[in-house]
């Protein structure tokens, strides 16, 4: 028996499916393809990912917060996470035992930037989370399932032109939902894929620091750890804000 809440996320998803505004939506795309004059079956894929869009907006999302908390994620964002905070916390404790100077104050500087990549990552993992989310409600087996079905039904050779025409259009629309999924899955695997290597990087960068914290002569031979931290955040940030864009684009297509 399903909780509460999973109920409510299931009326909110269907909800999301058949509202007015996504059919509106839909039909108002296939609509302007044809006056544009793209096939019928090519306009009904474009009616078919405007509905997409549409669904993506008003399917439930989960609450974001503002603190960073790896229990709030699954995985593998949470343990990106709680591998992120504790590299940071291994370069505090580090930078907390050295001999007060001009030495601790400079990488007390780095330490203040790997605090912004650990954020950085936190806002990446929260964005990863949604995408898995929204790739699960989009249950893309019964969406397989149905486009079979489709299929056969179209094999089973039906004289009447309008029927035919029906099937080749519902077999648009389901192959368009596929390929959301499947957009959606490699924005989710790329992104996987780049903060693991950017979180290895994060690691190596703190144990150098660790390393110079008790072999560092001057602040100069900081120099090289401080370039490479504020490119490792850089490239962090480049990465939130790509996942962030994508999202902004669908609420683009969706806008009237």
């Amino acid at each position: 028996m399903q909780s509460l809440p999973e109920r409510y996320k299931s009326r909110a998803t269907a909800e999301a499916l058949t509202s007015p505004s996504a059919i509106v939506l839909a039909g108002a795309g296939a609509a302007a393809a044809i006056l544009g004059g793209l096939p019928l079956v090519a306009a009904a894929g474009v009616g078919a990912a405007a509905w997409a869009a549409r669904v993506a907006l008003a399917l439930p999302k989960r609450k974001r917060v503002t603190r960073i908390n790896p229990r709030e994620l699954d995985e593998p964002w949470r343990g990106f996470v709680q591998d992120a905070v504790s590299a940071q916390s291994r370069f505090d404790r580090t930078v907390g035992r050295m001999r007060p100077g001009p030495l601790q104050d400079r990488l007390r500087e780095v330490g203040s930037r790997i605090a912004d990549g650990v954020r950085e990552c936190w806002g990446i993992a929260c964005q990863g989370n949604e995408l898995k989310d929204a790739y699960e409600q989009l249950d893309v087996a019964s969406v397989q399932q149905e486009l079979r079905q489709l299929q056969t039904e179209k094999r089973q050779g039906h004289r009447d032109a309008d029927h035919v025409a029906s099937i080749d259009r519902a077999i648009a629309a389901v192959q368009s939902q596929l390929s959301s999924a499947q957009r959606i899955g490699e924005v989710s695997q790329d992104a996987t894929d780049r903060l693991r290597v950017l979180n290895a990087q994060l690691d190596e960068a703190v144990a150098r620091a660790v390393e110079l914290s008790v072999s560092a002569d001057s602040v100069g031979d900081l120099a090289p750890l401080g370039a490479d931290v504020d490119s490792l955040v850089g490239e962090l940030e480049s990465l939130r804000q790509g996942l962030e864009e994508t999202g902004g684009a669908a609420r683009g297509t969706a806008s009237p």
